[in-house]
């Protein structure tokens, strides 16, 4: 009897402990995250690369191993993760693509996105997934459309100043009926799958903080915000029916990705299962931040950012739900793409994103969060141009982008040590 008594006592010590050390789930209460009963308010990144860095044949998998481990290091435990790519036969686009053709996938590839995810289960860290892009640096909805006989994309780093074409051809996805049912069967796909290495279905599994419809999915139009409302809440309808205990957003820009219109912003976010709203910041592509002039350039900067913060807040503050700064970024001095290289002002810019963060979470405001764009860990640029093709090393920076621009390396440490100081503020007991 006292032997049974101390394995019984031996068993329940034993679930308690695994208990108390089991990742936490976040959720949202009002305007604020929880990490259990905890509020969480944090500074991660973009690492959208991180299952291909993961992937046996074509990743490497000790430096992404070496890269959670400094970025856990510098407090960074929430990664925003593209759910693979699409197509992938472009250049200027992800290779290898997850979904190569329609409905068929690279099974190595999703092994990478289990070993990835498993990994960051055992450092406790979380992930946003997003399951499309409105951009063609990983096919996403443009791919979708050619898949579905709208012609080739228009891909605009092949053809120069095609971007308006590519925007006209990509607006079409929302009047694309077989386009959606293709995206909503992927979004099936990713969802119910169950992590080879863990063995935990996706759907309970704590190391994801949250789903996302897309990167940036865009109305393009005034004419066409009726479609594009009514297959945003489709889909997130449907990633809820499918996932309960995952918070769910959409990957907007904000005001940007609402034709320059908070109130279609705020319009097209009143579906009551989007958990959370986001905005990106990216004064280099606004034209409100110039290298060549940086420090005159500076101070309208952050004068910009912080007006396009606060809009941003207010809408957040009306739909009474949290929001992230999920995408930011600015490039080293004179675009210089080597880690290590000056980087005075994209560090202003970073203390003063992050400073809004840590005030709002100070004062209980709907702000928080931030995901910096991105930690390139341990990449580089291979040739003067940076331009990335099959084989050179991952950076943060997409493959039409020259590699390190935007990255964080592990040799930017001035950076790097800002990240690390507002973590630290942020997680204070």
């Amino acid at each position: 009897m006292k032997n049974r008594f101390l394995k019984t006592l031996g068993l329940t010590l034993l679930l308690s402990v695994m208990a108390c050390q089991a990742q936490e789930r976040i959720t949202v209460k009002g305007t604020q995250f929880y990490k259990g009963d905890k509020p969480y308010s944090y500074i991660g990144t973009n690492y959208w690369y991180g299952s291909l860095l993961a992937s046996k044949k074509v990743g490497d998998r000790k430096r992404l191993l070496r890269e959670l481990d400094l970025m856990q290091k510098n407090g960074i435990d929430n990664l925003r993760i593209l759910v693979g790519a699409d197509g992938g036969k472009y250049d200027f686009t992800v290779r290898p693509a997850l979904q190569y053709e329609q409905g068929k996938y690279d099974e190595d590839l999703l092994d990478g996105l289990d070993f990835l995810m498993n990994e960051m289960r055992k450092r406790k860290m979380y992930a946003v997934l997003y399951l499309t892009n409105n951009w063609e640096w990983s096919g996403g909805m443009s791919q979708y459309l050619e898949w579905n006989g709208k012609g080739a994309i228009p891909v605009p780093n092949i053809a120069p100043n095609t971007w308006p074409q590519f925007m006209s051809y990509t607006e079409q996805f929302h009047s694309c009926e077989p386009c959606m049912r293709a995206l909503e069967n992927h979004v099936r796909f990713i969802m119910g799958r169950t992590n080879s290495y863990s063995k935990k279905k996706y759907t309970e599994d704590n190391t994801i903080m949250a789903w996302q419809v897309g990167n940036e999915p865009r109305l393009f139009t005034v004419e066409n915000e009726v479609k594009f409302t009514k297959w945003l809440n489709v889909i997130v309808d449907l990633m809820d029916s499918l996932d309960k205990n995952h918070l769910i957003s959409t990957g907007s820009e904000g005001k940007n990705s609402s034709n320059d219109s908070m109130e279609i912003f705020e319009r097209t976010h009143q579906n009551p299962n989007i958990d959370y709203l986001t905005m990106h910041i990216w004064p280099k592509n606004w034209n409100w931040f110039k290298a060549d002039n940086a420090e005159a350039t500076m101070p309208k900067t952050i004068e910009n950012a912080g007006k396009y913060i606060d809009d941003h807040i207010k809408v957040a503050d009306n739909l009474k739900r949290p929001i992230i700064i999920e995408e930011f970024g600015l490039p080293r001095e004179n675009e210089n793409l080597n880690a290590g290289a000056p980087s005075v002002y994209r560090d202003q810019f970073y203390n003063y994103i992050f400073g809004r963060v840590a005030e709002s979470h100070k004062n209980g405001g709907s702000l928080q969060a931030a995901n910096f764009w991105g930690y390139g860990g341990e990449g580089k640029a291979v040739n003067e141009t940076g331009k990335w093709n099959p084989g050179e090393p991952l950076t943060t920076d997409p493959p039409q982008e020259p590699q390190g621009l935007n990255s964080v390396f592990n040799g930017d440490k001035s950076t790097l040590e800002i990240v690390k100081k507002y973590n630290s503020e942020l997680n204070k007991k």
